[in-house]
């Protein structure tokens, strides 16, 4: 497998940016944002990592990043302005908080909200092609395994550690049996159905 696309020339202007969730029925949708120092062996989509070797890639990329942001939007705010507005303003948060404005920004996908004074670029595809969006990708779906597993200790009938908030047999299962909890996202099919039938 080639390696992902880096540049040293864009490293400081150039942020790559991704989300992580956008097909749950709980849980945030989190974007992160980051900008490299230098390429990083072994860095791929997230979705294409073990969960260990993202892990360990996590550290190295906080470690060598010029900076990284990672930003969250909860289920209410997706229920209020969609799952697709809400990623991109989760994505908006991430590059706005990070601590070196970018002058160009690379998304993964194909719709973006332009921020002023910056540009960008839109990448279908693009956690498997650039280092940076990678890097946010596994930035972004780390820290959102990690706030779906935090919960899921108050709700375990819903096996959101194991699931993350996708919607799986046993998920759906305990929907019927449990109903919903203040972190699933009503306007969502499966969510809205159970809803409406009681």
């Amino acid at each position: 497998m080639a390696p992902l696309l880096f540049t040293m020339e864009a490293a400081k202007t150039e942020a790559g940016c991704d989300e992580a969730g956008r097909g749950c029925l709980a849980g945030p949708v989190v974007a992160a944002a980051v900008i490299l120092s230098k390429p990083i062996p072994g860095i791929n989509d997230s979705k294409k990592l073990s969960p260990a070797k993202r892990a360990a890639l996590v550290e190295e990329i906080k470690h060598s990043a010029l900076a990284y942001s990672i930003a969250f939007v909860d289920a209410n705010r997706i229920d209020e302005i969609n799952i697709l507005n809400a990623s991109i303003e989760a994505m908006q948060k991430a590059i706005l908080s990070l601590s070196i404005v970018p002058n160009h920004i690379l998304i993964d996908g194909n719709r973006f909200h332009e921020i002023e004074g910056i540009k960008h670029t839109c990448i279908v595809g693009g956690d498997g092609k650039y280092q940076s969006i990678a890097a946010a990708s596994i930035l972004a779906k780390t820290a959102r395994d990690e706030w779906m597993m935090n919960v899921s200790l108050d709700y375990p009938d819903y096996h959101w550690d194991e699931n993350m908030g996708y919607p799986t047999k046993k998920h759906l299962k305990a929907l019927d049996l449990h109903g919903v909890t203040p972190y699933h996202r009503l306007s969502f099919g499966p969510v809205q159905r159970l809803i409406m039938t009681q």
